[in-house]
């Protein structure tokens, strides 16, 4: 799953950004930002690249009818669509020459035509973009929640100069996504990208990068390093509440215990074996921590596709996981019952038959 989520990012895709040492979602806001000349110039000058596309972002508020929602509107040029991966559901995208001339147009995803135009069609309408009108031109293929946590298709792209004319006020890029091409090598595609964005940022010999440049490839281990750690939070979490269920059902079982001593009496009186006491307490200790690990995998099933929907991710199913908790709660009962079984096993039939 955190292999589909990052390959939607795009492929061979590299992603640059203000500041050392960026997390996925940081922008690196105290270092100098970057033009769209950084980009031309990454796309003039390196080889192994199949694109490159300079994005700036900024939060606003689209509108259309009595519908609104809040998002952050991405400002990029032409080859932004392949560079990132986005598939046009209908109409068509915005051109350079579009681009160039900053007109008015923007390209929604799944996610603001759901939240503004519901069943209506989008295309050719006008929807508000802060503080002006643009016309929608075309509708993005859904991608669903990224690797990172967030709705990807909750964006509306319009082109750079748009934005930065209409909303932003200056020249500055956020990110620059650099696609290198099909069996290129990314490592030397990045040393190169790295050496030019330093002599373009005129940066020292001796003086670190103000700058970081992160790949799919780096960003994939990040997340599987991150739900490995998580995994094993969980497993913590589980672990110590397997041994308070256990301890419970001990609980359970030697209160059950006292209440039939004068049973249990009864029963080794008239002949009944200790192993056969034994396995009776057994048998109830493993029934009862059962039927709550049943109940248990019934609700974290429901409560998964109900996350599922929620994020926006898929469900997968895998009978293995469920074979093996269940184990897990059936072992519980045995171990945590032992004790319990073992004393009704033992009990001396005179003095079980004299408790009232």
């Amino acid at each position: 799953v955190v292999a589909d989520q990052i390959g939607s990012l795009g492929s061979n895709l590299i992603i640059v950004r203000p500041g050392q040492q960026l997390g996925p979602m940081r922008d690196g806001s105290a270092a100098p930002r970057f033009k769209v000349a950084d980009a031309e110039a990454i796309a003039g000058q390196l080889g192994g690249i199949k694109g490159v596309a300079p994005v700036a972002t900024r939060s606003a508020t689209v509108v259309y009818g009595a519908n609104n929602w809040a998002t952050n509107i991405t400002g990029s040029t032409e080859p932004y669509f392949a560079v990132a991966n986005w598939r046009l559901a209908s109409g068509r995208l915005f051109t350079e020459g579009e681009q160039r001339a900053g007109k008015a147009v923007c390209v929604i995803g799944e996610t603001i035509r759901k939240q503004l135009f519901g069943r209506e069609s989008p295309l050719g309408g006008q929807m508000r973009v802060g503080n002006f009108s643009c016309e929608i031109i075309g509708t993005l293929a859904s991608k669903g929640q990224s690797a990172m946590g967030t709705d990807q298709d909750d964006i509306t792209v319009i082109p750079l100069r748009t934005l930065q004319r209409r909303l932003t006020g200056n020249q500055d890029v956020n990110t620059l996504m650099v696609s290198a091409q099909d069996g290129a090598d990314t490592d030397r595609v990045m040393a190169d990208l790295r050496l030019l964005l330093r002599e373009r940022r005129k940066l020292a010999e001796n003086a670190d990068d103000n700058f970081s440049i992160l790949d799919t490839r780096q960003i994939a281990e990040t997340m599987t390093n991150t739900t490995k750690v998580m995994t094993g939070l969980l497993g913590a979490v589980a672990a110590v509440s397997l041994l308070v269920g256990g301890i419970g059902i001990m609980n359970i079982m030697l209160v059950s215990v006292t209440e039939r001593t004068r049973e249990i009496g009864i029963r080794l009186a008239i002949g009944a074996l200790e192993r056969e006491v034994l396995l009776q307490f057994l048998v109830e200790a493993v029934a009862l921590s059962s039927l709550g690990g049943i109940v248990g995998i019934m609700l974290a099933a429901l409560a998964s596709v109900g996350l599922a929907q929620v994020m926006r991710v898929p469900y997968l199913f895998d009978p293995s996981i469920n074979l093996l908790s269940f184990g897990f709660s059936a072992a519980i009962g045995v171990v945590f019952g032992y004790f319990p079984a073992r004393r009704a096993a033992r009990l001396d039939p005179i003095e079980a038959l004299r408790h009232e």
